[in-house]
């Protein structure tokens, strides 16, 4: 990105002047400061002076470093030293927020959690991303995928008798945004009596909020919950269906007007007087006759053709995608969706931007994600230090500074 380009984009910082310090990895730490950094909050990712270990990652988790670091400042920093604790509480009192998704006491080994702090810096919002909130779980190491199989998720999703993960890190990236939403109502309540708050998030707990409509249903009609991969549909069409050209879209016709809109397009309209389909619930009871009707009309048709007509109708569908297709989604690509970036290797991608708009307008990348230890020499100078100070920093090898 441009000089030019960056001073436009960082018009749009409904954060700006609000200083974060970052001491996470993975995901669930990594994607509460992203979402604090695209809103415009000057974020500083502590790192080793190594890196991160997700700089590193193959297979399926090679993308989090570059999908979670952009709009933030890397500075490298051994903490394991002392002169390294010392400089980290100096940035910690520079700053408005802290955040941390460390294993339950590893911080508190480096005088670094939240009593430790909150003696010199009373007014940090401190945030801690974990596994579980306070209770006789908290001391467990959890991931995504555990608390998808003890929180029903994994259950939902797969088979009856094959638990399957969802597709995503849903409960890393959802506790990342409970995170940003109890930081934020910590720094209006800051405003307010002045002092900090000790926050926490947990995967869990963001899980079992997940599986609250499924819980309510069990209360409410009095029957076990079943798998979605098995479950009857509640909707009169809600399925997948097979095209003539061997793919697939999935269509919902649900309202009145949707399906008097079909039946009249696809030329059944004796549907409309049929009394077995005359209300929803009807055509809810049979679906067993109703779904294989209507996979048959649709196998007559090309995907590009039925997707076509399908948005004449204005009835939801959806092709079946998979990740890498959404690069060259339409509507992602005009409607600003996607930015470029640049990796820490030199390459250049696209990534999705948050999925929010503020005045019609996408929260922009300022900043590509860093290279180790980036930013480490001006992050120092901004809290005080002097060239030779960091400079003799770097030669002990308690910081790392990219070269310029």
């Amino acid at each position: 990105m441009t000089m030019a380009a960056r001073e436009t984009a960082s018009e749009l910082r409904p954060l700006a002047g609000l200083r974060v310090i970052e001491f996470s990895q993975m995901v669930m730490g990594p994607s509460c400061g992203l979402i604090l950094a695209d809103l415009g909050a000057d974020v500083i990712k502590v790192e080793p002076p190594k890196g991160d270990r997700t700089r590193y990652f193959k297979g399926p988790a090679a993308g989090f470093f570059a999908t979670y670091s952009r709009n933030k400042r890397s500075i490298a920093l051994d903490t394991s030293t002392t002169e390294g604790q010392k400089i980290a509480r100096k940035l910690i009192e520079h700053s408005d927020v802290l955040i941390e998704n460390f294993r339950p006491g590893l911080l508190k080994r480096i005088g670094l959690d939240y009593e430790s702090v909150a003696a010199f810096a009373p007014r940090l919002i401190y945030c801690s991303l974990k596994g579980y909130l306070p209770g006789p779980y908290e001391n467990r190491l959890a991931l995504d995928e555990v608390v998808q199989m003890m929180g029903g998720l994994a259950y939902m999703t797969g088979l009856p008798d094959r638990p399957m993960r969802a597709g995503a890190s849903v409960n890393d990236i959802m506790g990342g945004m409970f995170g940003v939403i109890a930081i934020q109502a910590a720094l209006a309540e800051r405003q307010r009596t002045g002092r900090g708050r000790y926050i926490q998030s947990a995967l869990y707990e963001n899980n079992v909020f997940l599986m609250a409509q499924a819980m309510m249903c069990e209360v409410v009609s009095g029957q076990p919950s079943i798998p979605y991969s098995i479950k009857d549909s509640p909707w009169p069409v809600y399925d997948l269906f097979d095209t003539r050209d061997g793919s697939k879209l999935f269509v919902t016709i649900v309202g009145e007007e949707q399906w008097e809109a079909f039946c009249r397009a696809f030329d059944r309209e004796a549907w409309l007087a049929d009394p077995r389909f005359a209300t929803s619930n009807d055509r809810v009871d049979h679906r067993s006759w109703l779904i294989p009707e209507i996979a048959k009309i649709f196998k007559q048709w090309d995907k590009a053709d039925l997707a076509s007509r399908l948005e004449q109708l204005d009835l939801p569908y959806a092709p079946v995608n998979k990740p890498g297709d959404l690069f060259d989604d339409p509507h992602l690509n005009q409607s600003g969706g996607l930015t470029d970036i640049r990796l820490p290797d030199g390459g250049e991608a696209k990534t999705p931007l948050l999925p929010i708009s503020m005045d019609g307008r996408r929260l922009p990348n300022r900043y590509d994600p860093p290279g180790i230890g980036e930013h480490s020499g001006e992050i120092l100078r901004e809290i005080g230090m002097s060239p030779k100070d960091v400079e003799a920093l770097r030669q002990a090898g308690t910081i790392k500074v990219a070269p310029s």
